[in-house]
């Protein structure tokens, strides 16, 4: 009697489902889109349920394709996990490790510290795909996601990797131009470059004063005729003269010190953007994850220490 589902399925229908397209995934495994093809139906034949839907441009997944993906990448966890607990893998990382940045970070951070991590472990394939907001754990579609703060969830490792405070800033000609803000509530009638990312309220910016009892909280409405959901943009624009910007400093730190930017109100605290790499627990024996994060922690701390962040 034939079994309805082979294991060469698994790792086919997670690649096809990451991949987004029976194209795409045919350039990530090396075959041809005819083949992705005939492995789905042959897939679904012996199922006996349409796994994916699919239409000229693109595919999603039935519900039953849904539930087969869930079981397949843990079923494909448990496979790596198994081997970590034998020994086959510890000793070398290797193996697919699918990454998930932000995009201004992603780019300028942790994409070169990927380009240096392949040099050091070859047998490890890094596919980086860089987004405007962390995907939620519950998908499970990254092995490893590096973000800002810490996500309130149990089933996900996230692990400390650099501290990163959100500062004021401003081009010295704007400023001259403008006047310096002394106090939180004259950012009103400064021109503000907002930036719409995550599920923070947009335009209200939060300066605090003080530490432990005597600590305050301002909430500021801000305005101003520009706004971005990509920080490198609207650092560019900072730069150009346009307006104050509430950016992490990891994004600025270069030009604060070259003195193309100058922070404002440093009297004053903003909400933290520590950086964290989150992963699912069943990858705390990888390998490639746990050396991976290890050499993002190593690396970001190298960089604080020299001042190159």
């Amino acid at each position: 009697m034939s079994s309805a589902i082979l294991p060469t399925d698994l790792g086919f229908f997670s690649t096809l489902a990451s991949a987004g397209s029976l194209s795409a995934a045919a350039r990530e495994l090396g075959i041809t889109t005819p083949a992705v093809s005939k492995h789905l139906a042959l897939m679904e034949s012996r199922a006996g349920v349409l796994l994916v839907n699919r239409s000229t441009r693109r595919m999603s997944l039935t519900p039953e394709g849904e539930l087969y993906l869930e079981h397949a990448r843990r079923i494909l966890g448990e496979i790596d996990g198994m081997e970590e607990l034998l020994g086959v893998s510890r000793a070398t990382p290797r193996g697919l490790l699918r990454v998930n940045a932000t995009l201004g970070f992603g780019r300028s951070h942790v994409a070169p510290l990927i380009s240096r991590f392949v040099r050091k472990h070859p047998a490890v394939e890094v596919q980086l795909q860089l987004s405007v907001n962390p995907p939620a754990p519950s998908e499970d579609l990254f092995d490893v996601c590096v973000r800002f703060g810490a996500p309130p969830d149990s089933r996900v490792v996230a692990r400390h990797i650099a501290s990163n405070r959100r500062l004021l800033c401003a081009a010295p000609a704007y400023l001259a131009a403008r006047g310096m803000p002394k106090v939180p509530n004259d950012l009103a009638r400064h021109n503000c470059i907002g930036i719409r990312q995550g599920e923070e309220a947009y335009g209200v910016w939060r300066l605090s004063s003080g530490r432990g009892r005597h600590a305050r909280t301002e909430a500021v409405k801000t305005r101003g005729n520009l706004a971005t959901n990509d920080g490198e943009i609207a650092v560019n624009w900072a730069l150009d003269g346009h307006g104050i910007l509430m950016r992490a400093e990891w994004d600025i730190n270069r030009y604060l010190r070259n003195g193309r930017l100058v922070q404002v109100l440093p009297q004053y605290f903003t909400p933290d953007a520590d950086i964290y790499a989150v992963y699912p627990q069943r990858h705390q024996l990888a390998a490639r994850v746990r050396t991976f994060v290890d050499f993002l922690a190593l690396s970001f701390t190298q960089q604080a220490a020299s001042g190159k962040a």
